[in-house]
């Protein structure tokens, strides 16, 4: 797990940005990101900036799906939409998350067609809780091995 948590903390676009991955559970379906507002991620009005905010909630619905699925399986961001709420300051966090169940379902779906989009929300919090960002990730899948039925 520590490997893990370090090299994802030492991504350069993350450590340019002070992005860190704080905790990812033993079967990789659970991962919770921070970042402190530094100097070097504000924005002009001294609050976190938008493209951090951003980045630290880009890659992790991928992560989770693709090490479930396997190198059988295509996955990417196909389309995200941040709706920034309040103003990020101090540090602010993040966790993403699906269920075995539902990563199941999402390998039955994509099984049936060969290709299938998937949508998942994510929020990004302060230290009191309060949401500042809601995140909407769309994530596109497809199997390798598709063969369709007809042929």
């Amino acid at each position: 797990m520590k490997i893990i948590l370090r090299r994802v903390s030492l991504y350069p676009p993350y450590l340019g940005a002070g992005i860190k991955l704080k905790s990812v559970n033993e079967d990789y379906t659970r991962f919770e990101v921070i970042m402190k507002l530094k100097w070097f991620n504000r924005n002009i009005y001294g609050t976190h900036f938008g493209g951090s905010l951003y980045a630290m909630t880009d890659p992790f619905f991928v992560f989770i799906i693709a090490n479930y699925l396997g190198k059988n399986y295509v996955v990417w961001d196909k389309s995200a939409k941040i709706n920034f709420k309040k103003p990020g300051k101090g540090r602010v966090r993040a966790i993403f998350e699906i269920s075995k169940e539902k990563l199941a379902e999402i390998k039955s779906e994509t099984d049936k067609t060969g290709k299938k989009t998937f949508f998942f929300n994510a929020e990004i919090l302060n230290d009191d809780n309060e949401v500042i960002a809601e995140v909407e990730k769309e994530v596109y899948i497809r199997n390798k091995n598709f063969i369709p039925k007809n042929q």
